[in-house]
């Protein structure tokens, strides 16, 4: 038998075929929810920070109006969606007595925030089990490779390395496949995970500022009688 590839994809038997087949359809959704999560986690960044650049300065102001009616865009981003809820607690609320304000602006944010977190991690569930699951698949092909050489043992009567060659082989080969597919999975998976991570940081962060900058904004407000 040849060692190659193609030598032992000729020899393996239907179980072992199965098995590769299957890593082979892991690694595809894998590569392709790394793929799909770094261009949507690229372009969620570029609009969170240009909402950033353009609405900034009116937030600070306390501008409240002026930055509710403005259009910077139709996607702002994880960070345009989270501030807008808040605002629009805000303008909302506005009647209300300062601490029905502020709480209602908290939990506008708070929501928001935890949906843009879940709909960051959408694909990372399917990218961990890959992970997580490969190497026990692998782990199969192996112990269903051994399987084989004894009954081919058995068969023969023989204990030569020759009879047991192609048994081993499979179980090499699957086990070879289940960590080349396991280990960029968990690449990738904490990467993209710690991206997440970094950006939920960065929303509760947005949000206590936000908070700061409407008490400040609602104070003023009341203290002319504006509201």
């Amino acid at each position: 038998m040849q060692f190659t590839l193609p030598g032992l994809w000729a020899h393996m038997g239907l179980f072992a075929r199965l098995i590769v087949i299957a890593m082979g359809v892991m690694s595809m959704l894998s590569l392709i929810i790394v793929a799909e999560r770094a261009l949507v986690f690229r372009a969620s960044r570029r609009h969170s920070r240009k909402f950033a650049s353009e609405m900034g300065a009116l937030l600070v102001k306390g501008d409240f109006d002026s930055a509710s009616q403005g259009k910077p865009g139709a996607d702002v981003g994880y960070l345009g969606r989270t501030i807008r809820a808040g605002l629009t607690a805000y303008r909302i609320s506005s009647d209300d007595s300062r601490d029905e304000v502020m709480e209602s602006v908290a939990r506008s944010l708070e929501r928001q925030a935890q949906r843009e977190v879940q709909s960051l991690k959408r694909g990372l569930g399917h990218l961990a089990t890959v992970a997580s699951t490969a190497p026990f698949i692998g782990l199969l092909g192996t112990t269903m490779g051994i399987v084989s050489s004894f009954e081919q043992m058995g068969a023969t009567g023989t204990s030569g390395l020759g009879t047991i060659s192609t048994g081993i082989s499979e179980a090499l080969v699957t086990t070879a496949f289940g960590l080349l597919v396991a280990i960029p999975a968990v690449m990738g998976y904490n990467s993209l995970q710690g991206w997440v991570d970094a950006r939920a940081v960065d929303l509760a962060e947005a949000s206590n500022e936000f908070l700061d900058v409407a008490a400040r904004a609602l104070k003023r407000a009341r203290a002319s009688g504006v509201a």
